[in-house]
């Protein structure tokens, strides 16, 4: 018997979209880099030993069938087990902040009956933050509640995550947004596959709610506890936590965090070579990715694979995405160029810390 069964949903909607996710889900939005979001919620699932995992789609989901494959990179391309790509309701989510909708559940309810685990492991794919599911597995068979929740305390404002109101120890409500000091709810949580189906059959006619928002007038029946997390951890909803997340990881000791030795993030494998600083280039407390090329200024930036930085150019305090050109004289500051732009030569690319600006996606 398996211990856990894992089941990822990425078929969600974000209150205040930006170019980012015009093209692609949350899931696969490319992180620090190298990294998509999605590889944060596989990675920690088959870290703690879990070998079969579901991942509900989105109707977007090219990009992301084209990140995870069949789980190779992650382990999960399985004779048994493995990686099994579910369908998504045909409506998609709310943007009210609903990532366990109901109605993705019960449309895989067969492939929740045909495990053989105990338990299952819940996750979204919107936060980014590095643990060992075990220690959140461990906490809820010691205090025997249904569910075990993973949160944080919020520290800032976010319409789009969700939080639980608290009495001894036990949620007792929810609600969408968060403030700072609040019980933030991180997309993730574990409890038995049969009150799993369970439940299922007993909010069968609201189907069209999230779990938590069915579960409201249930609280007092249903014992649903907290796993506080004590390490980094960010959600990606919007522009401007996305913008602040990757620049977090600019920091040694944040990185240390969210990468340490043992705990692998895991993502799809690429046949690169290593970046290249040209002579007479300038380089300071960036993340330079893979076959990038940098003949210009780079500082407080993260450059995705492939990135041509000309002689000339500047590029501080933003992100470069994939096959990016950033021509001579260019000069890219408080931005996010998605993949495969070139930015023409002389010209300026800036927003403000206020005000990122964000260059959609070029045509491949």
């Amino acid at each position: 018997m398996e211990k856990y069964l894992g089941f990822i949903t990425a078929n969600y909607s974000t209150k205040y979209p930006s170019a980012i996710t015009e093209s692609r889900p949350v899931a696969s939005a490319p992180f620090l880099g190298r990294y998509r979001v999605v590889d944060f919620a596989l990675s920690n699932m088959v870290n703690c030993g879990i070998r079969t995992v579901g991942m509900v789609m989105p109707y977007n989901y090219r990009s992301l069938i084209d990140h995870v494959g069949s789980g190779r990179d992650w382990g999960l391309n399985l004779k048994k087990g493995g990686l099994f790509i579910l369908p998504g309701s045909a409506f998609g989510t709310s943007r009210t902040g609903s990532r366990f909708l109901l109605r993705d559940l019960e449309h895989n309810k067969v492939f929740l009956e045909r495990g053989n685990s105990e338990l299952v492991i819940l996750s979204s794919a919107s936060f980014v933050y590095n643990m060992d599911y075990n220690d959140l597995a461990d906490a809820h068979l010691a205090s025997g509640a249904d569910i075990t929740v993973l949160t944080k305390t919020a520290t800032r404002k976010d319409a789009d995550v969700t939080a639980f109101k608290l009495e001894d120890g036990r949620v007792k409500g929810v609600h969408h947004g968060v403030e700072p000091g609040d019980t933030a709810f991180l997309d993730c949580f574990v409890m038995s596959r049969t009150f799993l189906l369970q439940l299922l059959d007993w909010y069968e006619q609201t189907d069209y709610l999230d779990l938590f928002e069915a579960m409201a007038a249930d609280f007092e029946r249903v014992n649903v506890r907290t796993f506080d997390f004590a390490g980094y951890a960010a959600p990606i909803f919007n522009k401007d936590v996305y913008f602040k997340a990757n620049m977090d990881l600019l920091d040694p000791k944040i990185s240390a965090e969210l990468f340490p030795e043992g705990r692998e993030i895991k993502t799809k494998a690429h046949d690169n070579a290593p970046a290249k600083l040209e002579l007479g280039s300038h380089v300071r407390n960036s993340r330079i990715s893979g076959s990038c090329r940098i003949y210009g200024t780079v500082t407080n930036s993260i450059l995705g694979r492939n990135v041509l930085v000309e002689p000339g150019a500047v590029v501080n305090n933003a992100i470069v995405m994939q096959s990016c050109i950033v021509r001579s004289g260019a000069h890219i500051e408080y931005a996010v160029v998605d993949r495969n732009n070139e930015v023409p030569a002389d010209i300026e690319v800036k927003g403000t810390p206020e005000a990122l600006f964000i260059k959609e996606k070029a045509a491949e």
